[in-house]
């Protein structure tokens, strides 16, 4: 299969001749280049039961290769899962304006930041509101940074319970079957609070900008740019409630660890460039899904425009799932929906069995390790000019 990696390997070393880098992007192509390969070392395995013997190279576990996110999204889904209630779930999409998502590559931290906390609190403003919900809510919500043709478009995905505690926390106030809250009322909030809270950090000086932007630095030119912005509609959708706790879940294993693009929609990679599938929104039906071909410095230009700041989280739970109150929040939920609590199994129960790390692909049976494989490079070492 055609992987990035493949891609990074082959023109990576050429481009970053030529191309000035930030050191995270090119920790994030050192990682993906080094990905299961002798590089980063790994185990020697002998199956328990039909003797076969392989050899399993470590994995980068960078947040940004596409072959590390699938075993991730499962260890955070495992974790997840005693937090469902027996209630409708929706989801929400908080989308910036272009112009916003202009300036927001040079200023990743800030304007996610500000995306993640207005999101949230739009949410739990309106949903506080007697005249819509009257509760406390809480919500899940997801940074997605780029289009399906890997262009920069910043937005969060948001899964929400269908309903909160009342104000004194003594009753659970469900919403309406099929309906969450009034998308026009969430865009206009979320639109005015976003605005100014982007004007306060302008004049707080935490904003940067350069090339043709760099006018935007002087306050009257800012304040001139952004009134278009408070005038156009800003993007606010809300989906249908999934299907029960399983679409949930399913739902979330698609997007929580999702990167760029993954290795699956790449379809060749030859002298004309890099080709891969692509949804136009745009269009409606199968006429939507269509391929794409991009010369290869210009797809590894796009996937590195979605880098994110190092320690910055792309997954963030507020309100009732906020992780302080989470546990408290749910059991009082629980109580108040009379739904059993989860039980917790004790470690030490002898009825717990340990899943084995290594499992053979033939018979099933548990791996030994009988060799260990030393890596040959540092993984957060900048790439080599020459061929990894």
């Amino acid at each position: 299969m055609l992987e990035v990696a493949d891609i990074f390997r082959a023109h990576g070393p050429a481009w970053r001749a030529t191309t000035r880098l930030s050191l995270g992007q090119l920790k994030v192509m050192s990682a993906i280049e080094r990905c299961r390969t002798a590089a980063l070392g790994g185990h020697v395995l002998r199956c328990s039961g039909c003797a076969r013997t392989e050899v399993s190279f470590n994995s980068c576990r960078d947040r940004h290769c596409p072959k590390c996110q699938a075993s991730a999204a499962h260890r955070w889904l495992e974790a997840r899962q005693a937090d469902l209630l027996p209630v409708e779930y929706y989801h929400v999409v908080f989308t910036l304006p272009a112009a916003i998502g202009a300036i927001a590559w040079y200023n990743k931290r800030v304007i996610y930041g500000l995306l993640f906390d207005v999101a949230a609190d739009t949410l739990r403003t309106i949903a506080a509101d007697p005249r819509h919900l009257g509760a406390q809510i809480g919500a899940t919500l997801v940074l997605h940074t780029w289009g399906s043709a890997l262009t920069h478009h910043p937005h969060v995905h948001g899964i929400v319970p269908g309903g909160g505690l009342s104000p004194d926390g003594e009753r659970w106030i469900a919403c309406r079957p099929g309906f969450f809250l009034p998308v026009r009322v969430l865009s206009r909030l979320f639109r005015r609070r976003f605005l100014e809270a982007l004007a306060d950090s302008h004049r707080r000086g935490q904003l940067q900008f350069f090339g043709e932007y760099a006018a935007l630095a002087d306050p009257p030119v800012f304040a001139q740019w952004l009134a278009p912005l408070r005038a156009c509609e800003w993007f606010v959708y809300a989906k249908r409630p999934f299907a029960g706790p399983e679409a949930v879940l399913g739902y979330l294993s698609r997007y929580t660890h999702r990167v760029a693009i993954s290795n699956q929609r790449l379809l060749a990679f030859d002298e004309h460039g890099v080709t891969f599938r692509w949804k136009d929104y745009r269009e409606k039906g199968r006429t939507r899904y269509k391929t794409m071909t991009l010369e290869a410095g210009e797809f590894i230009r796009r996937f590195l425009l979605h880098v994110l700041p190092g320690g910055f989280h792309r997954i963030r739970h507020y309100g009732l799932l906020a992780n302080p109150v989470r546990r408290a929040s749910l059991a009082r939920v629980r109580e108040l929906l009379d739904v059993a609590p989860e039980i917790d199994t004790p470690s030490d129960d002898p009825i717990v069995e340990t899943r084995p790390a290594f499992i053979c692909r033939h018979c099933g049976a548990p791996m030994i390790v009988i060799d260990i494989l030393e890596r040959m490079a540092p993984i957060r070492a900048p790439p080599t000019k020459g061929r990894p």
